[in-house]
């Protein structure tokens, strides 16, 4: 059978296992944590009045975020349902998209590359599908992997464009470049144009080259980026102005960007060691790849004769172009220097740029960084499939078995001292990585055997962790549960209240029921008095949600009737009726 055949039969197993390791299961836990229900409540608000353009959460209008995740969840919830599971299928098609984009640059590259590259497309798209932070993300509904997606479709775009020797597809190829951003710019808003021009503003710094095909294309380009982003930008400004552009660019994005506004502090270094993370299992390849790269930058192998090369043929016209741009061709054509000096070179630009440009926020979360994955798996992926290749040793793939079981003996064990799982359970999650990390330990010659063995340990990981792993976790990070146990105890439609924290998913499970302040937030009450004064507003009654340290100040007080419907253990939901004189 030809290679090619193999190849192509080899990525679309892995693309089928990645479609069933994102999708299946995405209902089988409730939304949890702070951001999930409130997106899936905000697109219910947005599907239930059949209004794409504003945002709502409680009624009021929410511009947090833009559109694009948004109007996934709408389409979801209108062909499947309001569900969970509808919630997040956007972004698990997402990540799916961004393996694809992934892949599908891969294969440019390998073809600019010749043997140089061999199995280069099929090794990013494995590293890129099996990568931890993708994966993660890929499962809950999250606007960072909208943002992942989009970014990588443009940058894809561009990079094809780079190795492509023929005018006409270099220019089809930078359309589909600036409708990226402009779809990115729908993804998570002004930093889908931040990002991908400073990754290829640094990538030209490290080629010692000036952008002028790219420059000479801004004017149509940024045409076809803003015709895209207005689809929702035109209106949403049409319709609410001043309040929208405050809101969303001062508020959402200067003022987070600059300051801790929005409670988010971390230090300076906080981005590489949650690069490294997020970039599980292929942490290791992703540090000998960026070590290369990195050295490259600095000495750029061939740049010179591309500098000549594109400054003739970006200088000449007519007839003169054509002429200059054949030695562009041929060079595209040649194998291996320039695509995989290019490709490297790239790839740390898409590594760097995200980490330092989110370094200096003073607002910093893990996902911010997630747009920077694709780029660090080409690097690991061009590492791996050297490796598969036998062109380097074995030092890489023994070090990611040693680092694999390495975690699993700290996660397993402490999933097993937390209560999460039983020590069983926590076995048969664990065995899939024990038995690849010892394979890639031990025997790291079997070359082949040892990546496709990590591929499959962490899809199947994914797999059981939902299945078995994931319940317990959940219930201690969603109000669901209790709610549920409320309603069947007749409290389906009582007023829900909260005392002295705001808890989110409650947002979701007891939408309607959830009293707002002025500025758009769950009202927090500081007190029993508050919640007395509330009660008489509302009937006597209701449920309120109560971190565990502050219940006595329900349950002792002399003029509340309280029955403890349950906790999770952090918050408790307490039924309270005012007593009557």
């Amino acid at each position: 059978m030809q290679r090619s055949t193999l190849a192509k039969r080899a990525w679309l197993l892995l693309f089928a296992a990645a479609a069933v390791a994102y999708i299946g299961g995405l209902g089988q836990i409730p939304l949890i944590g702070p951001d999930e229900p409130r997106y899936a409540q905000v697109a219910r608000e947005m599907f239930e009045r059949a209004d794409p353009v504003t945002p709502t959460l409680g009624g009021r209008t929410w511009f947090e975020k833009p559109a694009l995740a948004y109007w996934a969840m709408m389409a979801s919830f209108l062909m499947f349902g309001i569900s969970e599971w509808s919630a997040r299928l956007g972004s698990a098609l997402a990540g799916l998209l961004t393996i694809l984009f992934v892949w599908w640059l891969g294969r440019r590259i390998e073809a600019a590359g010749g043997e140089e590259m061999r199995g280069f497309g099929l090794a990013c798209a494995a590293t890129t599908a099996t990568c931890g932070g993708l994966v993660i993300f890929s499962r809950g509904a999250s606007f960072d992997i909208f943002l992942t997606a989009t970014l990588t479709a443009a940058l894809a775009c561009f990079l094809a464009s780079e190795l492509d020797g023929d005018e006409h597809q270099r220019r089809r190829l930078l359309v589909g470049f600036y409708a990226g951003v402009g779809a990115a710019l729908l993804a998570k808003g002004l930093v889908g144009v931040v990002l991908p021009a400073g990754i290829i503003g640094l990538y030209f710094i490290f080629r010692r080259r000036w952008p002028r095909a790219l420059l000479k294309s801004f004017w149509w380009g940024g045409l076809v980026a803003l015709g895209v982003a207005a689809t929702w930008y035109a209106p949403v400004v049409a319709r609410h102005g001043w309040k929208f552009i405050d809101e969303f660019f001062v508020q959402h994005h200067f003022a987070r960007y600059v300051s801790n506004k929005y409670n988010h502090p971390q230090p300076f270094y906080y981005y590489p060691p949650v690069a490294l993370l997020l970039a599980l299992p292929w942490t290791i390849f992703l540090l000998e790849g960026f070590t290369r790269a990195a050295r490259l930058a600095w000495r750029p192998e061939n740049a010179s004769q591309r500098n000549d090369i594109n400054s003739r043929a970006d200088e000449a016209t007519g007839d003169d172009a054509e002429a200059a741009s054949r030695p562009l061709q041929e060079a595209t054509r040649r194998p291996p220097l320039e695509a995989t000096c290019s490709m490297r070179l790239f790839a740390l630009a898409w590594l760097l740029f995200p980490v330092l440009f989110f370094s200096l926020s003073g607002s910093k979360l893990p996902g911010y960084i997630l747009p920077a994955l694709p780029g660090a798996m080409l690097l690991a992926g061009e590492r791996l499939s050297r490796y598969l290749r036998g062109e380097n040793g074995t030092r890489g793939m023994r070090l990611t078995g040693a680092l694999a079981l390495l975690l699993v003996l700290i996660c397993g064990g402490y999933a097993v001292y937390a209560g999460i799982v039983s020590f069983s359970i926590a076995l048969i999650i664990a065995l899939p990585c024990v038995l690849a990390g010892a394979l890639a330990l031990l025997r790291p010659q079997a070359r082949r055997l040892c990546a496709v063995s990590l591929v499959c340990a962490v899809l199947l990981l994914v797999a059981l962790i939902t299945a078995f792993g994931l319940q317990k976790i959940a219930e201690s990070q969603s109000m669901y549960a209790l709610l549920e146990r409320a309603r069947a105890r007749g409290y389906a439609s009582t007023p829900v209240l909260q005392l002295h924290d705001i808890e989110r998913t409650s947002e979701f499970y007891a939408a309607v029921r959830i009293t707002y302040d002025a500025e758009g937030q769950p009202a927090r009450l500081q007190g029993p008095g508050e919640v007395a004064e509330a009660l008489r507003r509302q009937g006597g009654a209701a449920l309120v949600i109560v971190p565990l340290q502050y219940i006595s100040q329900l349950t002792e007080a002399a003029y509340f009737e309280t029955e403890l419907i349950g906790d999770n253990g952090w918050n408790a939901l307490v039924a309270v009726r005012l007593k009557h004189d």
